[in-house]
């Protein structure tokens, strides 16, 4: 184990504008688990987000208790946030870990202000907050503890299988307010699985968690995210997907389109000029207008998913219906015959 001080390290130029310099702690472990990780350990100034209002998501307030992810995923959308920090956005965003350890304890604070006015708070939608750190840190019991005394509304996004750690938590908060959590998982691919998403459990392992969530009475909505285009689309890869999904339980499909952010983009396209050459151009003509991939073919994807979803009894949900799942985290997904545009919401 290696202790340092993160503030002394003169590239970390962005740390003090997220916390003080001197409350910051950089430390590594030899287990194999974190075998090649940084996490900088720091006491937050806060913890409770504004989603900026020109933003597609449809929520207004996060809580991020980590920056950066081990899960590892070659298009993640968050990997420009840690240029913010002056901290490297490929390998670097998998491995040097921010832990905001008062995560609980700024959350709790936060809630009890007579200023706060109990509004839906939603977790996962940057990097994973249980991703593999939070094995070791556990800043999620806090957090979901905080919540569920003060009543307060909130959903969870994961690809990791340690929410079912909190599982007892997250039927106590469900008990007195609305919960709504998703599981990611955008393909049953395996070999698929291994190249873009390493870090992450696999979508069988997923997959479990949205059976054992619905086993204990706690809906659970799938964020089919990515499809992606050429490696993830193919007719039987979506039929699948959403077979595994419905076997699993789960009360809602939603599909989401890779989307190519700056940041994510270079890492991206540099990851599939290695792995599949041969796609390099047919991506650069896919997404030749910007990070999204054209409507037309958002809406081929989206159409086919639902109707693979109504075949196998699981939606989309209709409007007014199930309200808590997907959860507020998450778009709401709307029935085939209304035509649905491309969904443009930009989650982990």
């Amino acid at each position: 184990m290696r202790w340092d001080n993160l503030a002394d390290n003169t590239t970390q130029t962005g740390a003090g504008a997220l916390f003080a310099a001197d409350a910051v702690t950089t430390r590594t472990f030899d287990t194999p688990e974190f075998r090649g990780i940084t996490f900088h350990e720091i006491r937050a100034r806060s913890i409770v987000n504004r989603v900026p209002g020109a933003s597609r998501m449809p929520f207004e307030w996060t809580v991020n208790p980590y920056r950066g992810c081990t899960h590892a995923c070659v298009y993640c959308f968050a990997r420009k946030t840690h240029s913010y920090l002056d901290l490297d956005t490929g390998l670097g965003f998998d491995s040097q870990i921010v832990v905001k350890t008062n995560a609980g304890e700024l959350l709790a604070r936060h809630l009890a202000s007579p200023r706060w006015h109990g509004a839906h708070i939603a977790m996962g939608t940057n990097v994973d907050c249980y991703q593999r750190a939070e094995g070791r840190y556990r800043l999620m019991p806090g957090i979901i503890s905080a919540l569920r005394d003060h009543a307060n509304p909130f959903s969870v996004l994961t690809k990791g299988t340690l929410i079912l750690r909190d599982l007892e938590l997250l039927k106590q908060a469900a008990e007195v307010t609305e919960v709504g959590i998703s599981v990611s998982v955008g393909f049953t691919d395996r070999e698929l699985w291994r190249t873009v998403e390493p870090g992450t459990p696999s979508p069988e392992r997923r997959l479990d968690v949205v059976r054992t969530l619905a086993d204990h009475g706690i809906g659970c909505g799938v964020l089919m995210a990515p499809v992606i285009p050429f490696l993830g689309d193919r007719p039987d890869q979506l039929r699948d997907t959403v077979r595994a999904v419905a076997e699993a339980g789960a009360q809602s499909v939603t599909p989401l389109v890779l989307h190519l952010r700056p940041g994510a983009r270079e890492w991206f396209m540099a990851w599939l000029a290695e792995h599949h050459p041969s796609l390099v151009r047919r991506y650069e003509r896919l997404y030749a207008d910007g990070a999204y991939a054209p409507t037309w073919y958002q809406r081929r994807v989206t159409r086919r998913v639902h109707e693979l979803a109504a075949e196998y009894g699981i939606g989309p949900a209709r409007r007014g219906e199930a309200r808590r799942l997907p959860p507020p985290g998450t778009p709401t997904p709307v029935p085939v015959r209304d035509d649905p545009g491309p969904t443009q919401l930009t989650l982990l």
